[in-house]
C-alpha cells in the first residue's frame, strides 16, 4: 500500500487576506514537508475561472514540486484531458517527468463543468472520446515512433520530442466515477483512480475496471488502483472541530461552482449548515483518533484487492500552519504504521 497528499488546490478561503504568491509558496512548502515525512507521492488537481483561485495550471506546479523534492512521486489528480491541446500536454509532460528523474504520474478525467467545457470549445457530449483521443495521442507521443493521431485527430506524421525519462512515458491513470466511464479507465489507463466511494461501491468500481481489463486481455499486475479521499487524523481533542469548516468549504465549493459562473471579487462563505447537514457531510470524509482513521482506510485496501494507492486529502485550505502540519505528522507516523504493520 502507497500513501500520497494531496490534493493541492491553492485556494483561497473566504478573508484570506494573504497575496496568491504566498499560498503558491506554501503548498510547495507542504510539499516538501509530505517528502519528508515519508509520504509516496504529493497531489494536484485542476479548476478553472474559480472566485477563490482554484489551481489551473498543474504541470508548471508539478515542475516546482519536482524541483523542491528528490523521492516523492508527483501526480495530477486530475489534468482534464479534453480542455487540453494532447501534443502539447505530451510535450509539457515529458518536460515534468524528465525535470522529475521519472517521478511523474499522469491522471487524467473528461471533466464535468459546464463553464470550463465551453469556455474551451469542448461540446459535452464529447469529453468522454476526447479524453480517449488525448491518451491515445500522449501514447504515440512518448513511443519511438510518429504521432499520427486518433479519433477525429489527425496529424502529419510528427516526431514529438523530448521523450520522457522511461519507455512508453509516465503512467496514465484514469479517473471515473460513472460505469461506462470505469470500463474506459479499465480499457485506456495504466491505473483508475476513484473518489466519492464506500468501500462497497469502491469494490465494485474496481471489479467493473479489472474485468474490463481481462474481457481485453489486457495485464492486470500493471494496473494501479487508487482513491483519494478527504482525510483528518488528530492525536488529542476532537479532530472533527478542527477540520469541520474547512471541509464544509471545500465540500461546497465543488456545489458552488456553477453558481459562480462570471463571479468576480473575493470568494464568498459558504452558508450555515442546515439541521441535519452536519451528520451528512461527517460521513464523507475520514476523521478521529489515528486508530479509527487508520480502520476506514483500511475497509478501501480490502475493497481494492489489498493492493491500494491512497491519497489522504490532507490538504486543507485555509487550516491554520500549523494545525495543517501537526495533521500531516499524525497521518505520517501514526496512521500509516498501523497500516503497514503485518495482519
Amino acid at each position: 500500500m502507497r500513501f500520497g497528499f494531496g490534493l493541492i488546490t491553492c485556494q483561497r478561503v473566504p478573508g484570506d487576506p494573504r497575496p496568491d504568491e504566498e499560498r503558491y509558496a506554501e503548498a510547495l512548502a507542504l510539499a516538501e514537508e509530505a517528502e519528508r515525512l515519508g509520504f509516496d507521492s504529493v497531489w494536484v488537481s485542476e479548476h478553472h475561472f474559480v472566485d477563490d483561485g482554484y489551481l489551473p495550471s498543474l504541470l508548471p506546479m508539478c515542475a516546482a514540486i519536482a524541483a523542491r523534492t528528490e523521492r516523492v512521486a508527483i501526480g495530477t489528480a486530475l489534468v482534464l484531458a479534453p480542455l487540453h491541446d494532447p501534443l502539447r500536454l505530451a510535450e509539457d509532460a515529458a518536460v515534468v517527468d524528465l525535470l522529475s528523474g521519472g517521478r511523474l504520474v499522469l491522471g487524467v478525467g473528461a471533466g464535468w463543468r459546464e463553464e470550463e467545457l465551453e469556455a474551451f470549445g469542448v461540446p459535452p457530449t464529447e469529453r468522454g472520446s476526447r479524453l480517449e483521443e488525448a491518451v491515445a495521442v500522449l501514447r504515440q507521443a512518448w513511443s519511438d515512433g510518429v504521432v499520427v493521431g486518433a479519433g477525429r485527430l489527425r496529424f502529419p506524421r510528427l516526431s514529438v520530442t523530448p521523450k520522457p525519462s522511461r519507455p512508453g512515458g509516465p503512467p496514465i491513470w484514469v479517473g471515473a466515477m460513472a460505469e461506462p466511464a470505469i470500463r474506459r479507465a479499465g480499457r485506456i489507463g495504466d491505473g483508475f483512480m476513484a473518489t466519492e466511494v464506500t468501500p462497497a461501491s469502491f469494490e465494485a468500481q474496481v471489479a467493473t475496471a479489472r474485468q474490463e481489463r481481462a474481457r481485453r486481455g489486457l495485464d492486470q499486475g500493471r494496473f494501479a488502483v487508487s482513491l483519494h479521499a478527504p482525510v483528518f487524523a488528530w492525536r488529542d481533542g476532537d479532530a472533527w472541530e478542527r477540520v469541520r469548516d474547512h471541509h464544509r468549504y471545500v465540500a461546497w465549493k465543488y456545489e458552488d461552482m456553477e453558481g459562480a459562473r462570471s463571479r468576480t471579487g473575493p470568494p464568498p462563505a459558504p452558508p450555515p449548515l442546515e439541521p441535519g447537514e452536519e451528520e451528512a457531510l461527517r460521513s464523507t470524509i475520514l476523521v478521529g483518533d489515528p486508530a479509527t482513521v487508520a480502520e476506514g482506510i483500511d475497509a478501501f485496501r480490502r475493497a481494492a484487492g489489498h493492493d491500494l494507492h491512497f491519497i489522504a486529502r490532507l490538504y486543507w485550505p485555509g487550516m491554520d500552519p500549523d494545525v495543517q502540519r501537526e495533521a500531516m505528522r499524525c497521518f505520517a507516523q501514526d496512521v500509516i504504521p498501523l497500516l503497514r504493520r503485518p495482519s
